[in-house]
């Protein structure tokens, strides 16, 4: 009989634990950890590594080992891929976790990894980027696709014989192999309609959005008119910038100009987000006014709990790093014959009461602690 998906699971995680009461190292925080990370698309994969390769060990930022590299004895291949992370935004908070699910990967892999890029959504410097790595003949490149302009070093990259997947953001008319991530205008047509509950005579709101025409939030902003038309609600759609520390300083200026001009106050993007709750709070408008947005930075989720923005919708930016790695190993590893595959990261709607367990706990997997394990406030 063959052993379903979750039972597997479970089995996994049953054998480590017992590992681990062995070997006189029983931790709640680590057994919570592994359950948590063996969820989503991933979780049959995730479990058979775990079991073979027990608890995962290693230091460091881009050269990432297991000792004793079980590698060899699971894949037939010894590990040792060189894979190449190409990001629009490498300094946003948002994309720690998508660093931390990378780093983990590779320390099961026996994998190594360059992060790069742009720090303000320059689709130039990531184009410039991915030719680089194309040149060092890496053996795998991840990369969100914000932008057209990153078609032809993606197809260079393809032609070159090194599989490219996207992530975060998608350009589907390029040649990358897969998309892992949320599907952006499902996820605005889903905020648009959450914005209608909470507003049903209708009114003036602002839906901040970082960078207008990129692939990641556009189609986010798309959704949410998409999901409006025909309301009573009015949108004005302020452009915030490309780094974090800008959107924060646009969407604090706005909000302070126009105070309760706005009905509410929306993002769809994690900077500009994390910047509406906080100038929602300064300006003494919580309760006043109604605000909400994408993704889970420190701030946003506390403000959250707080009941100073209504909702956030969260996309797993961890996995988004992890599972990239995943597929790139095993396209790599099986010569192909395992290609890489579109993952949705999902759309997790998060209120004050359903954030608790964010707010009151610290971990890589939402990039709120460097330490393994979650910690509990």
């Amino acid at each position: 009989m063959n052993q379903s998906e979750p039972d597997a699971v479970e089995d996994a995680l049953e054998r480590l634990e017992w590992g681990d009461t062995r070997a006189d190292r029983v931790s709640p925080a680590l057994r919570l950890t592994r359950r948590s990370a063996l969820t989503g698309g991933a979780a049959g994969l995730a479990a058979a590594l775990l079991d073979a390769c027990g608890r995962a060990s290693g230091t460091g930022t881009t050269t990432i080992q297991t000792p004793g590299n079980p590698v060899p004895a699971i894949f037939g291949v010894k590990g040792g891929y060189r894979f190449t992370f190409v990001n629009h935004a490498t300094e946003n908070a948002f994309f720690i976790p998508t660093i931390n699910g990378i780093q983990d990967a590779c320390r099961l892999l026996n994998c190594s990894y360059a992060w790069t890029g742009s720090t303000s959504s320059n689709a130039r410097q990531m184009a410039s980027a991915l030719d680089t790595a194309t040149s060092a003949r890496v053996d795998g490149i991840a990369t969100s696709l914000i932008s057209p302009l990153l078609a032809e070093p993606v197809d260079a990259a393809i032609r070159a014989g090194i599989p490219v997947i996207a992530y975060n953001a998608d350009a589907p008319g390029t040649r990358r192999l897969a998309y892992i991530g949320q599907d952006p205008r499902q996820a605005g047509r889903a905020m648009g309609e959450r914005i209608r509950e909470l507003l049903p005579d209708g009114g003036r709101i602002a839906v901040f959005i970082g960078v207008p025409g990129s692939t990641g939030a556009q189609p986010r902003l798309d959704g949410v008119r998409e999901a409006l038309a025909g309301t009573n609600l009015h949108i004005t759609a302020p452009a915030t910038g490309a780094g974090q520390a800008q959107e924060i300083t646009a969407t604090d200026a706005f909000i302070g100009t126009h105070r309760h001009r706005f009905r509410g106050y929306f993002a769809v993007d994690a900077g500009s987000t994390a910047g509406l709750a906080q100038a929602i709070q300064q300006y003494g408008l919580a309760r006043k006014v109604v605000g909400g947005g994408f993704d889970l930075t420190a701030n946003t989720a506390t403000l959250l709990a707080d009941g100073v923005i209504q909702f956030a919708i969260d996309q797993q930016p961890y996995l988004q790093g992890f599972l990239a790695t995943l597929e790139l190993f095993l396209y790599r590893a099986t010569d192909g014959l395992i290609g890489p595959a579109d993952v949705d990261t999902g759309l997790k709607f998060l209120d004050r009461h359903t954030v608790g367990p964010y707010a009151r706990t610290q971990s890589r997997y939402e990039g709120t602690a460097t330490s393994v394990g979650i910690q509990r406030g």
